[in-house]
């Protein structure tokens, strides 16, 4: 942007009057003496802008996956929207690329490949599922590509790798929230069921590990398809079992309430519980009134208005619903909260690097104290998720939404 500045064309012909009247003053023909200004030069400065940041997302946005990638993307373009008209970042805007992979792992490994080669982003936000960001967990590695994955699976950065990072909460802090609730509640021996997702794999494997430690017999085990429309057969085999005091289902898909639905249909009246896969009204809709009750961890977001003035994470939780909720006529849910916490992240360690990639990842992996919709992360080179387990509260469905399960907040460690 070009602007010309009439300060410089004021000094330009200040300085020719004072050649005049210094001429006139000192000589004795001042009279004869001519001075003739021909040309005003403009002087002009060029602004030169900024280069925008280009941050690429990989998500679900509709596929099997779309209560996770939809909340996503739409959180994403609101905060892009805002940062933008505020001035961006260090007067830099964000130029944001959403690809839609459908959940699909090929398509995931497609896009990154694309958002690193072809549009030169500076950072990859997501995919939604764990089995897409396992997909591209080397490819962006290798590239030096920053990655914040909205994916929960704990493999995603156990181990550690140097340019990933994650935003929900650890599948494994979720197991032992579940199991410490059932000790409260008395209950030892459980029949689990896994979508066959890398979310589903790997609760299914945290399930497994942390039962003995919690005192927790898993008597039948199942792994459903994530395209499932109907599990009343895998409910009459695990109805035969009267042994079965309580269900665990780890899934991500809308199966979450057919699940529910399906059990009640039977007249299985035992506890269901489900993984934090479960942060979205859409699957209580699914379950209808058959979702009364079930019990799950997730973060405080579900249940911002009933947090503690004190509470560090309660006023950006109710401005992040508030915003939402007003902007898409829709109901707020964690996995938007991961794609939240992802951005967020991101702007803080460019408002303080700079677009020195390198220097942005020291950044993340030095952030201490940042409160997002998950919780308050605290990074560092040995933990590229940065929540502890009191980052989990347990809630349950109540009248058709999220409520507080009674000692929701309790404690751990």
């Amino acid at each position: 942007m070009k602007r010309v500045l009439n300060s410089a064309l004021i000094v330009v012909i200040s300085f020719c009057l004072v050649a005049v009247f210094s001429l006139g003053g000192c000589s004795k023909k001042a009279e004869e003496t001519k001075v003739e200004v021909k040309e005003v030069v403009k002087v002009e400065v060029i602004e030169v802008a900024k280069e925008d940041i280009k941050v690429g997302a990989i998500l679900a946005v509709t596929g099997p996956a779309s209560f996770l990638g939809g909340p996503e993307a739409r959180t994403l373009e609101m905060m892009v929207e805002e940062i933008n008209a505020n001035g961006g970042i260090n007067g830099s805007k964000i130029d944001l690329i959403i690809k839609d992979s459908g959940a699909n792992p090929e398509k995931a490994i497609s896009f990154t490949k694309q958002l690193i080669e072809e549009d030169k982003v500076f950072a990859i936000l997501g995919p939604s599922t764990s089995g897409e960001t396992m997909k591209i967990k080397n490819i962006v590695e290798e590239a030096e590509m920053l990655l914040v994955s909205c994916a929960a699976a704990e493999v995603i950065v156990n181990p550690v790798a140097k340019y990933v990072f994650k935003t929900p909460q650890k599948d494994s802090h979720a197991v032992q929230k579940i199991y410490s609730t059932m000790n409260d509640l008395g209950i030892t021996k459980i029949a689990v069921l896994t979508g066959n997702t890398g979310f589903g794999n790997a609760g299914k494997g945290q399930l497994e590990k942390a039962a003995p430690e919690f005192g927790i017999e898993i008597l039948e085990s199942e792994v459903y398809d994530k395209k499932s429309t109907d599990l009343s057969a895998v409910v009459a085999k695990l109805m035969a079992n009267k042994d079965i005091q309580a269900v665990v289902n780890w899934s991500i898909v809308p199966a979450q309430g057919i699940l529910a639905k399906n059990m009640r249909q039977a007249g299985w009246d035992v506890p269901l519980f489900q993984s934090h896969g479960f942060g979205n009204v859409k699957y209580v809709e699914v379950g209808g009134a058959a979702a009364e009750g079930i019990i799950f961890p997730a973060g405080r977001l579900l249940v911002a208005e009933d947090l503690p003035d004190s509470n560090p994470q309660k006023a950006l939780l109710i401005k992040y619903k508030n915003d939402y909720e007003s902007k898409y006529d829709d109901k707020v849910s964690t996995f938007g909260g991961h794609a939240y916490d992802a951005l967020t992240i991101l702007v803080a360690a460019l408002e303080i690097a700079g677009t020195d990639k390198a220097k942005v990842r020291d950044a993340i992996e030095n952030m201490q104290g940042v409160a997002g919709t998950a919780g308050v992360f605290n990074f560092s080179a040995e933990d590229h998720n940065g929540l502890d387990i009191n980052s989990f509260v347990m809630l349950t469905v109540k009248d058709g939404k999220f409520a507080k399960y009674p000692g929701f907040d309790k404690k751990a460690g």
